[in-house]
């Protein structure tokens, strides 16, 4: 960062604007994503009623799987946006990692 102190207000505030146009960019595209999985899922739900089976085991499966992934995404998300909060979850998991007996 030190070298953001040299830079003049004017190439600051040019790069705040990139940030944020990337923010901006990047919320667009999660947005697009997630209506694209709520259509899927939409559409998978509504095969299934019609068809008026009950659901295979590769459906579950792959509902699962997606569900788990979207849970490790939310966890990073956490851990990214409180990050002091995650170190502390870290070294207590390593303390109870270090104090557990074989």
């Amino acid at each position: 960062m030190p070298d953001r102190e040299k830079e003049s207000p004017e190439q600051l505030d040019r790069l705040g604007r990139a940030d944020a146009a990337e923010r901006t960019e990047r919320t667009g595209r999660l947005r697009r994503v997630e209506q694209s999985e709520q259509s899927e899922r939409a559409e998978q739900s509504d095969r299934a009623e019609r068809t008026g089976q009950p659901e295979t085991d590769a459906e579950r499966r792959r509902r699962r799987a997606q569900f788990l992934r979207d849970l490790t995404e939310a966890r990073e998300l956490r851990d990214r946006v409180q990050p002091r909060r995650a170190k502390v979850a870290r070294l207590r998991h390593a303390m109870r990692m270090r104090t557990f007996r074989w």
